[in-house]
């Protein structure tokens, strides 16, 4: 019920993404019971009818895809403060989310099936006149309700779990280096990860070393304020805590000795004129860079090693299976290196004694390098399959078909699609930045003029980047 609330309060343009869900749902459910229809239809051609199948991963694919990009810009399901104490904590507000893009993509099955019908003429008792494609709908056959069913529940429920991994909620790492091997606490051997804080050595009987120790030290002859000090090292992590996991703690009076003795020196005052310590560099979003080229030119190589060795399809047929693999390994090298290449055209707008604009713009690339480059390389993916598809057939035009025609239709939008969220999405994360910069009396012009800026540059390194991998792809099938 809350999903469904959420759902119908929500903004206009939420609603649009969240129909481009149903949208997307809704062709690749169609795409599906296609497949089924041609396999009830030719029962002697099974191999087609799974070929037909496996070509619906793509599709799928790419709506699995764009759903998770809708779910990570909801505003509706974004955590807020407060919303813990109502039961609406992170793992709560991910479950809403799942179940939200779930509806929307059941809606979109819904619509694929009933299409689907109408066109087999199961509703209005014929089928169409202009019938298209009508050796995929089985018309005449009856339908098996169990495959029906679980070709519809495919993307729901593969939607629903990819929101629901996307958005689990993760554990912060932590940032200190760890410490060497060692025996904790109760002997167990393993890393330290983080140092014992004064409640835990409270529970197990510090206190108790603590108190001995102090009244050891009043006993001594300590005066009442350093035995505060004493205490205060303690609660700060001294050398009592490290005794008082001690499976053998010594005598109470070697204990106050020790803690006296092991006390650190008083850190000397900074002067005045001292500059703040720099802070950490922020981690670059290259690391995937090199994995992103290698599997490119795997992808490039095992193409033309299978392209070379046969004949360039025809129109109407498929490529080879070495092929097929190939452009998967190329697209999926693409998309691996785009993060690493929205970086580097970040660091590249800021070379040469850069202006507040190219800083500005250059700065913004490298912040969103890791969310906008990931869906921009699945972009300059599609339009590299995009060109060697018409470079392939361009004896007598494209032979896809409608089916074909609405698959490649349905990859194309929704990539596109994602990166617009994406894009959007970056722009909700930095609008207190914007904000702050208006504040500051930075004209608004000068916002547009780095969009401006950024988007050139993406599509000057994009631009020839595609083409370049296209015709390479293209080569070894153009013979």
């Amino acid at each position: 019920m809350l999903a469904l609330r959420l759902t119908r309060t929500a903004h206009l343009a939420v609603h649009l993404r969240r129909l481009l869900v149903a949208l997307a749902s809704a062709g690749t459910g169609f795409l599906l019971l296609c497949a089924l229809g041609h396999a009830l239809g030719h029962p002697d051609a099974p191999g087609a009818s799974a070929l037909r199948l496996a070509w619906c991963a793509a599709p799928l694919a790419a709506a699995v895809y764009l759903a998770v990009a809708v779910a990570r810009t909801d505003p509706g399901t974004r955590p807020r403060s407060g919303l813990s104490a109502i039961g609406l904590g992170p793992g709560r507000l991910m479950a809403v989310s799942a179940t939200t893009t779930a509806l929307s993509a059941a809606l979109g099955s819904v619509a694929a099936l009933l299409a689907f019908l109408y066109l087999r003429g199961s509703l209005t008792g014929r089928p169409p006149s202009d019938l298209v494609a009508a050796d995929a709908l089985a018309v005449g056959q009856s339908l098996p309700a169990p495959a029906v069913l679980t070709l519809l529940v495919l993307v729901p429920a593969l939607a629903s779990a990819a929101v629901a991994h996307t958005l689990r909620p993760r554990d912060p790492r932590p940032t200190a280096a760890a410490a060497p091997r060692g025996y904790g606490r109760f002997g167990a051997y393993g890393l330290g990860k983080a140092r014992e804080t004064f409640g835990a050595y409270g529970r197990f009987g510090a206190r108790v070393a603590v108190t001995a120790g102090s009244r050891a030290a009043g006993a001594m002859g300590v005066p009442p304020l350093e035995r505060s000090r004493e205490w205060g090292r303690v609660g700060a992590g001294g050398a009592l805590q490290a005794q008082a996991s001690d499976p053998h703690p010594p005598a109470p009076t070697d204990v106050a000795t020790q803690t006296l003795d092991a006390a650190p020196p008083a850190p000397a005052p900074a002067p005045a004129d001292a500059t703040p310590p720099e802070p950490a560099p922020r981690p670059q979003n290259t690391t995937a860079l090199p994995w992103g080229i290698a599997v490119l030119t795997a992808g490039l190589t095992v193409e033309t090693y299978t392209g070379n060795a046969a004949a360039a399809p025809a129109p109407g047929t498929a490529p080879s299976a070495g092929v097929l693999i190939g452009w998967a390994l190329t697209a999926l090298g693409l998309a691996l290196a785009g993060p690493g290449l929205t970086h580097l055209c970040g660091r590249l707008l800021q070379a040469a004694r850069p202006g507040a604009l190219r800083l500005l713009a250059g700065r913004v690339l490298m912040e969103e390098s890791q969310r906008v480059g990931r869906p921009l390389g699945v972009v300059a993916a599609v339009a590299a399959a995009a060109y060697v598809a018409t470079t392939v057939y361009d004896g007598d035009g494209p032979a896809f078909g409608p089916l074909g025609t609405l698959g490649a239709v349905l990859v194309a939008g929704c990539t596109v699609a994602t990166l617009l969220t994406a894009a959007v999405e970056a722009r909700h994360a930095r609008a207190d930045t914007t904000d702050a910069l208006l504040r500051l009396g930075a004209p608004p012009a000068t916002l547009r003029a780095a969009a401006a800026v950024r988007a050139a540059a993406l599509l000057v390194l994009f631009g020839p980047l595609v083409l370049i991998v296209a015709v390479l792809a293209a080569l070894p099938l153009d013979h």
